[in-house]
């Protein structure tokens, strides 16, 4: 566990870093690193090799190489920056919302995880400990992701 400052505010702690299937919502590679690591770092653990199209922020937008060796076929859809000094750039802009539109399925998953299931702050002081207890709820939240398409029960009303 390490601190970070981002902006004007310090955060001690760790980050969680998520691969999510975007038709399905279902988790399929997690990682925990310190809170002090760029995001850029883990991209090649999350993914697994099959991806046909790979969202992010702006945070993975130099990732290219990193895309094609891991998952060749995948295309590269990271949001890009749009404003230079103060020139915005109107068709880019317009382009990243429509990846964040897709980009904000992901967060049904991270949601169920910090909702259903309270993982909103860390319990433990250590790294691995808070990482074997994301694992678990990632698995958990895949779990109340797929019930009713694995049951095939009936949604209440």
């Amino acid at each position: 566990m390490h601190q970070t400052k981002k902006g004007n505010q310090w955060y001690f702690g760790m980050k969680m870093h998520v691969g999510v299937d975007s038709q399905s919502k279902v988790i399929h590679a997690v990682a925990v690193t310190p809170a002090h690591t760029a995001d850029c770092k883990v991209m090649v653990q999350l993914l697994h090799g099959q991806e046909t199209r790979v969202y992010g922020d702006q945070a993975y937008k130099s990732q290219r190489e990193v895309i094609r060796a891991k998952a060749p076929k995948a295309k590269d859809f990271t949001n890009r920056q749009c404003k230079w000094k103060h020139f915005i750039d109107e068709a880019i802009k317009a382009k990243n919302r429509n990846k964040s539109r897709i980009r904000a399925r992901v967060e049904h998953s991270i949601g169920v995880i910090k909702r259903e299931f309270g993982f909103t702050k860390v319990r433990y002081r250590d790294l691995a400990k808070n990482g074997n207890r994301v694992f678990v709820t990632a698995a958990l939240a895949n779990i109340l992701l797929v019930r009713y398409t694995v049951l095939g029960a009936v949604r209440p009303q």
